[in-house]
């Protein structure tokens, strides 16, 4: 079998993949590819048009977008199911997931993480004014998921979900910065979930960690 994944190490939806390969413990191989460099390689557009990530090609299939890897990763291969049976449940797997991608990565990730930590750590500028935007931004997201949360362990019921690694690769980055760990403590469901799936071992073993030289301009 031929599996790889193609994206930028500090991608939070390349780690959203990464998570669900590790929770289904399936071997793959990893090409780093950067979105944000000035050249993309046209062997990369040729298998994303747009040049965004990842990519995963599973023997010569190749499938963009995250939210049809990390499903597919859950049907084609054994292991632990990540998507509920039941309707309801299901249901609102999706929702959180279309929540997060739609309101919550902008501000948890571009705005807070990414000026308070990513931009310093790589030698560019920050705006405190784009973080605190964020910040704002950011409690009216988490209020929204903490109602939609399951008062069960996890965000949808009693297992683990695509939810929860959807959401767990932003708050890992959104934490990261004081007020965004102190925000989520305002949300007891959330608060208790991230202290439940921080110590899973494929939260380990996809951290991406944070760049120690100055880099060219990119982005998370």
């Amino acid at each position: 079998m031929s599996l790889v994944l193609h994206g930028y190490r500090y991608s939070v939806y390349v780690r959203i993949a990464r998570l669900a390969l590790a929770e289904k413990r399936v071997a793959y191989a990893q090409v780093e590819v950067n979105p944000f460099g000035q050249d993309v390689a046209a062997a990369y557009l040729a298998l994303h048009p747009f040049g965004r990530v990842p990519t995963l090609v599973h023997d010569g299939f190749a499938l963009y977008e995250t939210a049809a890897i990390s499903r597919y990763i859950d049907r084609a291969f054994p292991g632990p199911k990540l998507q509920p049976e039941e309707a309801h449940a299901l249901a609102r797997m999706d929702q959180i997931i279309g929540v997060i991608d739609s309101y919550g990565y902008w501000p948890l990730v571009r705005q807070v993480f990414s000026h308070r930590i990513f931009r310093p750590a790589i030698g560019q500028p920050a705006d405190d004014a784009e973080a605190a935007r964020g910040l704002a931004d950011s409690a009216k997201v988490l209020a929204a998921l903490e109602a939609l949360a399951s008062p069960m362990p996890f965000l949808v019921g009693p297992t683990l979900s695509l939810a929860d690694l959807h959401l767990g690769a932003m708050i890992a980055y959104f934490t990261a910065v004081p007020e965004g760990a102190a925000l989520l403590d305002h949300h007891p469901k959330l608060a208790r979930w991230w202290r439940r799936l921080q110590p899973r071992p494929s939260m380990a073993a996809t951290a991406p960690g944070l760049p120690t030289t100055h880099r060219p301009v990119t982005q998370v």
